[in-house]
């Protein structure tokens, strides 16, 4: 775990700020709607407490997985658990090792959302797809959601590869 694990929550909150400006009617909010057959008295009726709080939890939870594709540091700690954590063993002092040489490698914002917007076109588009070619939608149901997707993880995954850090074992 980070030591800045609230990073998680922090993080967690790009999904519903990208949501609000990329679904409003300045931009594909009134494409998203018409692909949905919904009008505005459709939306309006929702419980919007438990739709936020429970579109945050899932954010959470994003923010939590992404850590793995995006900091390769973090599959070589999980690679050596639980003897990492044995302090002076040999897993440790490798670990160290590796961390002493390697561990600013590939932690910046770019890479990090390069890493979101790979995951992005890669497993969250055909997730998108499967349901969508089951439920009868047209493509642009699936690239306004796709695209939205795509600027989500990418920030996301910018942030959090710029800015966990998960200290020294000791």
């Amino acid at each position: 775990m980070p030591v800045n694990f609230y990073m998680y929550f922090i993080t967690a909150l790009i999904p519903l700020f990208v949501g609000s400006i990329y679904y409003s009617p300045m931009l594909l909010g009134n494409a998203w709607m018409e692909e949905n057959n919904f009008s505005k008295e459709d939306l309006e009726g929702g419980n919007m407490v438990k739709i936020l709080g429970l579109a945050y939890l899932c954010g959470i939870f994003i923010s939590f997985t992404l850590t793995g594709v995006v900091v390769h540091q973090y599959g070589a700690l999980q690679m050596m658990m639980p003897e990492v954590l044995e302090s002076g063993s040999i897993a440790m002092n490798e670990y160290v090792g590796l961390m002493d040489k390697y561990e600013g490698n590939f932690r910046t914002f770019g890479h990090g959302a390069l890493h979101g917007v790979i995951l992005a076109l890669l497993f969250v588009l055909p997730l998108i797809a499967t349901n969508s070619l089951f439920e009868r939608r047209t493509w642009r149901y699936n690239l306004i959601h796709a695209g939205y997707w795509l600027i989500t993880l990418a920030l996301i995954g910018g942030v959090l590869c710029a800015t966990l850090d998960f200290g020294t074992l000791s």
